[in-house]
């Protein structure tokens, strides 16, 4: 009888989390079994050896070791946005593509109270009303242009044209809409998380990142066994996460800097889609450092940066530094790739595009000075008069409101200026996978335009990128 070989995959149920990264890192650090190291956490306190190698020691990959689930319900879009911003993150938020969000109503910010919440209410009340008429006649719009084939059947048919009218309603959606989210991460990136949301500008996120701290502390609400026993899936964490106050300290420190030291922005009509290949890492990185707190375009900054001494340069990165500790990691914009895209686009396309993980993703205040874009479908179905009324009542609501409590009014169809730093196989599969004919049209042309940038700038591999140019549709494909 032939001998049984050793099995080399061990699978290990469901734990909970700061326990899993207990015994994984004792795994790591002893000869023992996964089953001795399982053996050995039941009797030993994960607490405490957590306090010691992660907050204490610094050991921050045994806190890669441990995973988390929990799910955000009823914030706004705009805080659910903020809550993917998390590069190790994985999760789902609602589709407002197969969801009708006109009964959905609205959240007032915290920040806005007696009649500049009223101005607000007023003003998302239009835009909800003026999202269910452009959705039903965007429908019968379509419906009377694509007949049903003969080989669809009558359900399918109806929501592949709900959806394509959803795209275009969608954009007088706003980021007051609520909205729910599930994710999935590791205990070191839920700390980062919870420490970002404390020091965030808005009160919501900042209630958000305590709600966390809080739930990371309680038993879960959710059991898949309800026979199991429960405790805290990481109150080791819950203790320790405070908020990041480098970060919001270097960002008031930048926005100073660049307000006595820059010169006013021009204006102008922005491209759609810009891309800079930096050569000068000490340029980009003061660039991309300043562009969330200025109003103006990644090129621009890029080249001031280029021109400066190495004493100016380095003012910018003495400010960005100056509040660090020991335990604060380097800010975002220490981070970088081969390809800076800047983006003028939809608030849509943004929070669609944001979703993409390898990536560096910065944004620029949401001023709603850029303007607003208007589908072809909208006119197409007669339906501009709502429409742009309902788009310039909300933009003007806002501009009359105090930030940051104004910027939830900001509708999807508005534009804003977001920078992308990625590589090359990045960009390649953004064009490639956003310009399908499935997309939704804004971000499909913003895929499409990010190909011929490349074009323009690495002739030889931008012809590497199959992207789907935007006249190729198929309005009955899902």
């Amino acid at each position: 009888m032939p001998e049984s070989k050793p099995r080399r995959v061990i699978s290990v149920s469901p734990m909970p989390p700061e326990k899993c990264a207990y015994a994984l890192a004792r795994y790591s650090r002893s000869p023992d079994s996964i089953r001795e190291s399982l053996a050995w956490v039941r009797t030993h306190d994960s607490q405490k050896f957590l306090e010691s190698f992660y907050f204490q020691y610094g050991h921050a990959s045994i806190a890669d070791l441990g995973h988390t689930v929990l799910c955000f319900e009823g914030l706004s879009e705009l805080a659910a946005t903020e809550i993917e911003e998390e590069p190790l993150w994985d999760g789902q938020a609602k589709s407002s593509r197969y969801q009708d969000f006109s009964r959905a109503g609205f959240i007032t910010p915290p920040e806005l109270a007696g009649d500049a919440a009223e101005c607000y209410r007023a003003a998302a009340r239009k835009l909800l009303d003026a999202y269910a008429q452009v959705n039903a006649r965007a429908f019968d719009c379509l419906a009377a242009r694509l007949p049903r084939p003969d080989g669809m059947q009558p359900e399918a048919y109806r929501r592949n044209l709900a959806a394509r009218a959803f795209d275009v309603a969608r954009y007088l959606l706003f980021w007051g809409i609520p909205t729910n989210v599930g994710q999935v991460t590791s205990i070191r990136t839920l700390e980062k998380q919870i420490r970002r949301l404390k020091a965030a500008e808005y009160q919501e996120l900042r209630d958000v990142g305590d709600e966390i701290a809080q739930a990371c502390a309680a038993d879960p609400d959710c059991v898949w066994d309800a026979n199991a026993a429960r405790e805290p899936l990481a109150p080791t964490l819950a203790r320790h996460a405070g908020a990041d106050e480098h970060s919001a300290r270097a960002q008031t420190g930048l926005r100073l800097w660049a307000g006595q030291n820059l010169p006013p922005y021009a204006g102008g009509d922005p491209p759609r889609v810009d891309l800079v290949r930096p050569t000068d890492t000490a340029a980009d990185i003061v660039a991309t450092l300043l562009y969330p707190v200025t109003d103006q375009p990644f090129r621009e900054l890029y080249e001031m940066a280029r021109g400066w001494s190495a004493p100016q340069r380095a003012e910018v990165l003495d400010v960005a530094l100056a509040s660090r500790t020991r335990r604060d990691d380097l800010l975002a914009g220490f981070h970088g790739g081969l390809y800076a895209y800047d983006f003028a686009i939809d608030i849509g396309a943004y929070r669609d595009l944001h979703r993409h993980r390898r990536c560096h993703k910065f944004r620029q205040s949401y001023s709603g000075q850029l303007g607003f874009d208007t589908p072809p479908l909208v006119e197409q179905a007669g339906a501009t008069a709502v429409y742009r009324e309902a788009m310039e009542s909300a933009l003007s609501a806002m501009h009359g409101l105090p930030a940051p409590g104004a910027h939830y009014l900001l509708p999807f169809g508005a534009r804003g200026r977001f920078l992308f730093k990625m590589d090359f196989a990045e960009a390649e599969y953004i064009s490639r996978v956003r310009s399908g004919v499935k997309g939704h049209f804004s971000y499909r042309e913003v895929a499409w335009e990010m190909k011929l940038k490349m074009e323009q700038l690495e002739p030889e591999l931008g012809r590497l990128i199959e992207a789907t140019p935007p006249w190729v549709e198929d309005m009955l494909n899902r």
